[in-house]
């Protein structure tokens, strides 16, 4: 089993990073650091304690920008090591990118952190190092989407979605029954959803052509009807929208 080191001076996304790590089948142990230099010296621990020891550390998710020492410093430093632990960044910025796979890091996953992205980087981390995980890893059900509300998970169908609505790094999903709010932009969820009917409207809305009741023309500006909502049809995408409603008919 991994055992791993989390680190991130912001406290909501160094938590955020634990959980999805704990819920990782072959991750065995983590621990977080705020800051590299508290990094460096549960590092240190760790290679005085040896490979095989209880302090060990396999991999470290760094954050490249901190105060003080920098993530890209600190792995140039951990290439002086003689034992150093595998590395993958984890940041907002893609600008880093080039360097950090200088430094030999294994992966580099931008925030916000998906699920599924972070659990192809722990597969090349235990390809590396042959971990194999406790359980077998299935694939997500295609048919539903789990939303977190009030500490309990539910599960709702895609087929029950009329539109999508973008809200900053997150998505509001939209039923007949309410809407659910999930950290998955809408970029990730059309190309996920294409196959099932849903379209990109406007920069802000995904909708499931099988919801849309009434496309509507009205000087020059196109609508559609869909969940009980007007939406706007941005000009870019009110000719292919107009088509695929046609051919559905």
């Amino acid at each position: 089993m991994l055992r791993a080191l989390a680190v991130d001076d912001e406290r909501p996304s160094l938590e955020e990073l634990l959980y999805l790590l704990h819920a990782d089948p072959r991750i065995g142990s983590v621990e977080g650091a705020a800051d590299a230099t508290e990094a460096l010296r549960r590092i240190t621990r760790a290679l005085e304690s040896g490979p095989q020891g209880p302090e060990a550390v396999d991999v470290v998710f760094l954050d490249v920008q901190m105060p003080g020492l920098d993530g890209l410093e600190m792995a140039r430093l951990l290439t002086g090591f003689a034992r150093p632990p595998l590395v993958v960044f984890v940041t907002a910025h893609e600008d880093f990118a080039v360097r950090a796979f200088d430094l030999k890091a294994v992966d580099y996953v931008l925030k916000p952190v998906r699920k599924e992205r972070l659990a192809e980087a722990v597969r090349r981390v235990a390809e590396l190092r042959g971990a194999a995980p406790r359980i077998p890893v299935h694939e997500p059900d295609p048919d539903h989407i789990p939303v977190e509300l009030g500490g309990v998970t539910r599960f709702v169908a895609v087929d029950d979605i009329t539109h999508v609505e973008a809200q900053g790094d997150y998505a509001r999903l939209h039923t007949d029954r309410g809407s659910h709010l999930v950290r998955i932009p809408l970029s990730t969820l059309e190309d996920r959803w294409r196959s099932r009917g849903f379209v990109r409207i406007h920069r802000r809305h995904l909708v499931a052509l099988r919801h849309i009741g009434e496309l509507r023309l009205d000087a020059g500006t196109v609508s559609v009807l869909a969940g009980g909502e007007e939406l706007q049809v941005s000009r870019r995408h009110a000719r292919e929208l107009r088509d695929l409603l046609m051919r559905r008919v």
